[in-house]
């Protein structure tokens, strides 16, 4: 049996914070926080990581407004996921981010990690905290 990894992604506008699972699909690890550049530089990036990772699916995680509906951060993000999922040829999972990014600041408060750190890494914490919810439905 081959093991792979996932891969999530906590999208956003200048930054994209990324998560990979463990190989038995059990555990998440934050990896980096990605700054993007542009379209085609960011889809060929993501492309080349998951091939040096061995990913099998990517997780992305879908912004919800507070009441369930789904605003134009939903629609981007969307239209991201397509374009890797076209980039990659793999599946594309999206999974509810709502109070991710606020669980991650919560985690680095209570690490004593100062504010001026916490911009660097929320994102990729986030992304692990969404990657984790996924392979706990999964698991």
């Amino acid at each position: 049996m081959q093991y792979k990894r996932i891969m999530c992604l906590d999208y956003g506008d200048v930054r994209i914070g990324i998560a990979f699972s463990d190989l038995l699909q059990i555990v998440a690890s934050p990896y980096e926080t990605y700054t993007r550049k542009n379209l085609e530089s960011d889809l060929a990036f993501f492309a080349d990581l998951c091939k040096k990772q061995d990913v099998e699916t990517i997780v992305i995680g879908l912004p919800y407004n507070m009441d369930g509906t789904s605003g134009e951060r939903n629609k981007v993000t969307k239209e991201f996921g397509a374009l890797l999922s076209q980039a990659t040829g793999l599946d594309i999972v999206y999974v509810d981010e709502r109070l991710s990014s606020v669980e991650a600041e919560d985690v680095l408060a209570e690490a004593k990690v100062p504010a001026i750190k916490r911009k660097g890494l929320i994102d990729k914490i986030a992304a692990s905290i969404i990657l984790q919810t996924y392979l706990n439905s999964k698991n």
